[in-house]
């Protein structure tokens, strides 16, 4: 640590901002903020890093700036925008290919409502309302706006002393023309606001008494044609799913979950009662602290909301951020009213929680297949890149991976799984019962069986010999194995060991490690199939299980 540094150390206040660390390049690396800058600052340094990120970073650092506000849900405002202006790379950057839209109705003498992208927000004024992360519902809710709500469609007049199709049609009141008065029309717009925010139940009061006022005024054309309206956005929240009795009820239901290097995120809307919409979010981040994610999503994501904001939010993972008081404090702030924070522990909470666990565990799955897609598309590079860097003599078109699984030496099991360019092929998985460890746990000896077993088979039908075998397990593990290897005389295949804790890769005969870059498709491809071999292995295990407890219980 420099001189420099520990000067500023030693000033640091007892104040709560924000702190800011420079490399010996002057390039800002990391910004946070605290509730005790000194206190936080100093905990850096003063202890033995705990984390891979922190065991990286904290080394580089050799300057710091810091800046006091005048409390921690403030520090939390000025930490996301100093985030956002400078990226700092030991950040953790919430950033995926897609760029959501976002409905607008524009600041104009008679407003339209287009779907627009995030990045034109600061070119176009109006109001904004998104994001929207289902597109093809995105469609249709504005097909159903433009049905319910006549609002002006084109940008300039089509025809100068006459209106245009969409009037013939009733798909617009024809401002261009004057034939509706700018009164009625902005009240037009502030159903159409309404509806966007999920307020659904006042439109209808609003529409009912507007039909009595021009039924009043013998405009039954208008009375007709708003009664329509009525009926057809009825039927629409009749089909939708009502989940509390408590009709004035606005809240967002939020599930994260993690796997495999995927976060998935699903946000349930609620409002005025009814499940209105919902929001899904997947990164692809190896690694990450889980409540350090969460955290900038959730701070991300309700800063930079166009939509209004719901009375309460609810999610189990906001526990594991503490002091609700701060983050409440922090949302009166942006939202300019009072949100309350729930972890989901009535029943009625946990039932929601629950349900967007379920949609979350959806969103999970299909993102990790999705995943796994690219790289079957992609093999050649995957493969060529996976020979390259674990010098390996065959290209990897066959993978086969082991496992062991048991409870303290009892019911001793072990699976293979196939994976052939990428992509498993079930039918030739095979499990085995162990022998020789039975009754005492020794997963060495458990290994050595399996492969001995297995090279015995080399040349039979439906036992292929493989490219690449990878055994779950240290350098320890593989050393073992390779005896057999050799003993047996077996050669032309390829065989690597990779440990769970540090996703290490063993060579044989290497007493370094290999460490495959965290968000490279190879190491991926290989966690997926060491994790293949782990679940099949374990549900083999549990079925013998079951059924030596089933034969003691009949006995």
């Amino acid at each position: 640590m420099n001189k420099t540094l520990e000067e500023k150390l030693k000033l640091l206040p007892n104040s709560s901002g924000c702190y800011i660390y420079y490399d010996k390049t002057g390039e800002i690396i990391y910004i946070g903020k605290a509730k005790i800058l000194k206190r936080r600052v100093k905990s850096y340094f003063n202890k033995k890093p705990d984390t891979a990120k922190l065991r990286v970073m904290v080394p580089q650092i050799v300057d710091l700036e810091y800046i006091i506000t005048n409390s921690e849900a403030e520090a939390l405002i000025l930490e996301s925008h100093l985030i956002k202006k400078h990226q700092p790379k030991y950040n953790i950057l919430l950033k995926d290919d897609k760029k959501y839209p976002y409905f607008l109705v524009t600041d104009e003498d008679y407003p339209r409502i287009l779907v627009v992208r995030k990045r034109n927000l600061n070119q176009l004024k109006g109001h904004y309302f998104g994001p929207y992360t289902d597109v093809r519902a995105m469609r249709a809710t504005l097909d159903f706006i433009k049905k319910i709500f006549p609002l002006k469609q084109c940008k300039t007049p089509k025809f100068k002393n006459r209106p245009c199709l969409y009037y013939q049609i009733g798909r617009c009141l024809a401002p261009c023309q004057s034939f509706v008065s700018p009164e009625e029309y902005k009240g037009l717009i502030s159903q159409v606001e309404l509806f966007l925010q999920g307020k659904q139940g006042q439109i209808l009061d609003y529409l009912m008494s507007q039909i009595q006022v021009y039924s009043d005024k013998l405009q039954y054309e208008k009375a007709a044609r708003l009664r329509d309206s009525y009926l057809d956005l009825k039927k629409t929240l009749e089909r939708q799913k009502v989940v509390y009795e408590n009709t004035k009820l606005n809240e967002d239901v939020v599930s994260l979950l993690y796997e495999d290097g995927v976060f998935a995120i699903v946000i349930l809307m609620i409002r005025e009662g009814r499940l209105i919409d919902k929001k899904d979010f997947t990164y692809f981040v190896e690694n990450e602290d889980r409540v350090e994610f969460f955290e900038t999503f959730f701070k991300e994501y309700y800063s930079n909301l166009k939509l209004e904001y719901p009375d309460r939010i609810v999610s189990n993972e906001l526990e594991n951020l503490g002091n609700k008081e701060l983050y409440q404090e922090w949302l009166e702030i942006i939202a300019k009213k009072k949100i309350k924070i729930s972890y989901g522990k009535s029943k009625q909470g946990a039932e929601l929680q629950a349900l967007a666990d379920k949609n979350a565990k959806v969103l999970l799955e299909n993102a990790k297949i999705e995943k796994m897609s690219k790289i079957r598309d992609n093999f050649n590079d995957v493969g060529s890149y996976l020979a390259e860097k674990l010098k390996l003599n065959n290209f990897p078109h066959r993978i086969e991976c082991y496992d062991i699984s048991h409870i303290q030496g009892t019911n001793t099991v072990a699976s293979m799984v196939v994976f052939i360019n990428g992509l498993s092929k079930k039918s030739e998985y095979r499990k085995f019962k162990i022998k020789l460890a039975e009754g005492k746990p020794n997963d060495f000896l458990s290994m050595k069986e399996v492969l001995s077993r297995r090279l015995k088979r080399l040349g039979e039908p439906k036992w292929e010999k493989p490219d690449l075998m990878i055994i779950d397990g240290g350098k320890g593990q593989l050393s073992s194995v390779m005896e057999i290897v050799e003993n047996m005389g077996v050669e032309g295949i390829d065989i690597v060991s990779l440990a769970k804790r540090e996703e290490e890769v063993f060579l044989p005969k290497q007493s370094k490690s290999i460490l495959l870059p965290r968000d490279s498709s190879a190491l991926y491809l290989i966690q997926r199939i060491r994790d293949e071999a782990h679940r099949f292995a374990i549900t083999y295990h549990r079925n013998l299980r079951s059924k030596a407890l089933k034969k003691s219980t009949d006995k």
